[in-house]
């Protein structure tokens, strides 16, 4: 033996956080098939004070941009959708030991980018339903994808922002 501690599967453990990612688009594809099947176009369900169910169709990427435009924007936002997705797969790969959060950050990414990667190459749009407002001021709509793109976001950030063990 070379007195190299094993590691246990080098860099391809790292895939194992791939789990995340295949639970976030089972449960993101699921809400949005259950939703698809039972709500009406554009037709708020009130579910709680200030939030509704409405399903909704979006060509366009977050918070609808560039939904009218010609119909390249399909192609275009699942372009970069999956240029990004291979980017993040290599980010995990990379990874060292010990990148818990980060790990857990990319996989959350990864899975909603195939969720709503998904909705476009098949249907043409993305398909949201959770919809916010207070009083005459709306929010967006948005689904469970976007959501794990959201909280991955956001631990990324605060794992970038909190500082490591052993630096000042």
């Amino acid at each position: 033996m070379s007195g190299v501690p094993y590691t246990g599967g080098g860099r391809a453990r790292n895939l194992l956080w791939l789990w995340i990612s295949a639970l976030v688009v089972a449960l993101d594809q699921y809400t949005k098939y259950l939703v698809s099947s039972s709500l009406i176009l554009h037709q708020p369900n009130p579910v709680l004070p200030h939030f509704n169910l409405t399903l909704m169709h979006n060509t366009g990427a977050a918070f609808s941009f560039l939904h009218d435009a010609a119909g390249w924007q399909r192609w275009f936002f699942l372009s970069v959708a999956l240029l990004v997705g291979g980017a993040i797969l290599a980010m995990l790969w990379r990874l060292q030991g010990g990148q818990r959060w980060v790990a857990v950050g990319l996989a959350l990414i990864l899975g909603g980018a195939l969720g709503n990667v998904w909705d476009r190459a098949v249907l043409g749009y993305v398909i949201d339903f959770l919809h916010f407002y207070w009083g005459p001021h709306f929010f967006p709509a948005f689904n469970i994808a976007d959501s794990a793109i959201t909280v991955g976001a956001t631990i990324l950030i605060i794992d970038g922002l909190w500082p490591k063990r052993g630096e000042r």
